[in-house]
């Protein structure tokens, strides 16, 4: 069963004089099977990442450096801005849900869980067809 709430998931942390250490572990940490990692690094200021959302792909996404905002529209219409900066946080966003992200600061770095391969027919890249998408359902 998925989970359709939009939330922030904070991860372990170890902390010793030596720095700190945080883990992720399938399904302690992570509510699902990761099959597929990506990240997105160097973007350019005032460039936006995403403006998409996924019939059925489940992500979370994290901010391993720097900062960024990820902005979540819900097939209900409902709308919320995360700031995501700090690395043992990470975005979980279900299916049917709506997201971009923005504001990305100098050396940011977002990595990218997901729990299927990449399917571009998973893809619905235009807003109306989410809106509709979402009636339909």
């Amino acid at each position: 069963m998925i989970d359709s709430t939009v939330r922030l998931i904070e991860f372990p942390k170890i902390s010793d004089p030596r720095g700190k250490l945080t883990f992720l572990e399938c399904p302690k940490v992570i509510p699902f099977e990761i099959e597929r990692v990506f990240w997105t690094y160097d973007v350019p200021g005032g460039e936006h990442r995403g403006g998409h959302a996924y019939q059925q792909q489940t992500e979370i996404i994290i901010a391993l450096s720097g900062s960024f905002d990820v902005v979540v529209v819900s097939s209900r219409g409902e709308s919320q801005k995360y700031t995501l900066n700090r690395s043992y946080y990470g975005l979980y966003i279900p299916p049917h849900t709506w997201r971009h992200m923005e504001n990305f600061s100098t050396n940011s770095l977002s990595l990218h869980l997901s729990d299927h391969v990449f399917d571009e027919s998973d893809y619905i890249r235009d807003f109306n067809d989410f809106v509709n998408y979402g009636r339909i359902q």
